[in-house]
């Protein structure tokens, strides 16, 4: 049975079947909030992908464990399902507070170090890759400052203890398995109740949206495959409730999984069409003809990975190919069978 929490900010539900609470952390943008999630247990209290850090988010954060009835020294554990700013970006400001240890894939902690690394060069290194598949100078001329705009959401950076690779994994009184659904989010996690058919998908599965799937240089280079196996893996789980990493717990988890294969498919689909109708395309067509082009910068990294990400599944099926013309520009086009 649901309950919420008294007050009206934070927005706080207390979920006593499943022996949690859902922390909802107000974002900026289209999502509108990203789901944390705290599980008590006799030797503390774990907290699950805390949200980015702003200041709001801090505020939001007091509140909450005042009205959650929990401090600092009483956290043990801060788990992150994947590395993207909106779960991952809190964890060391919590480390900082209660010493607690923060865990992650091993998977997980290297993509974040190349997004977030002291040494990362991410900011040249997309505008680069997108430039090679067709983005015009224009818009490529504002990623450097987006991509930078997220290191004080992820500041400070967490020590990091691995979760091993499907291998039990106590959070709160209970023992969970870690599930690889990587593909949104390279070494992305999600972590299975069976006795409760609870899952903890973070943004493996969401409702209503379609995880976005991105590829990006330097990382899982086939991520739209490595996603499909993740939901497919997921389906053979007996889920009875999903907490997602957004918008609301839900059920019927095998049919919103039978959707997003279905919806990743058609999409395919529909790219290749778009290739044999044209002759060669860039990804970057692909992506305006997929999403239009009045996207802001934010929304078009987005769209441009998972153009990507959808072509170099096509690729890997052969049934595209990715060829570089002499001003180093890369075309798709849809490959021809061999003549018998």
């Amino acid at each position: 049975m649901n309950q919420e929490e008294k007050g009206s900010s934070p927005d706080i539900h207390y979920i006593e079947e499943h022996q949690l609470s859902q922390v909802k952390i107000a974002l900026s943008n289209p999502l509108r909030w990203v789901n944390s999630y705290v599980l008590r247990g006799d030797d503390g209290v774990t907290v699950i992908d805390p949200g980015p850090r702003t200041a709001s988010s801090e505020r939001e954060w007091l509140a909450a464990m005042e009205q959650l009835e929990m401090d600092f020294s009483g956290i043990v554990s801060i788990v992150l399902t994947h590395h993207h700013p909106d779960h991952y970006g809190l964890a060391g400001w919590f480390q900082e507070r209660s010493g607690a240890k923060v865990w992650m894939s091993e998977r997980a902690h290297r993509e974040a170090m190349l997004m977030w690394g002291a040494d990362s060069s991410m900011d040249r290194a997309l505008p680069a890759f997108f430039r090679q598949h067709g983005m015009p100078e224009t818009k490529l001329a504002l990623l450097p400052e987006h991509l930078n705009g997220f290191f004080p959401q992820v500041t400070p950076q967490p020590e990091i203890t691995f979760i091993g690779e499907d291998l039990p994994f106590r959070m709160g009184n209970r023992i969970w398995l870690p599930v690889q659904t990587a593909g949104h989010a390279p070494g992305h996690l999600s972590f299975f109740h069976a006795d409760s058919g609870v899952l903890l998908c973070g943004d493996a599965v969401l409702p209503q949206i379609s995880p976005n799937v991105s590829l990006v240089p330097g990382s899982d280079a086939e991520p739209l495959a490595l996603f499909l196996a993740g939901l497919r893996r997921l389906r053979d789980l007996h889920v009875r409730t999903a907490y997602p990493g957004h918008r609301h717990p839900f059920t019927h988890f095998r049919e919103r999984i039978d959707a997003l294969l279905l919806h990743h498919e058609e999409r395919l689909t529909t790219i290749a069409g778009m290739l044999s109708a044209a002759g060669r395309l860039t990804a970057f067509e692909v992506c305006t003809a997929l999403f239009g082009e009045k996207l802001g910068i934010h929304q078009l990294r987005f769209a441009m990975c998972e153009a990507l990400a959808h072509l170099a599944e096509l690729a890997r099926r052969g049934e595209a190919s990715m060829f570089e013309t002499g001003d180093g520009t890369c075309y798709f086009s849809v490959r021809k069978p061999p003549h018998s």
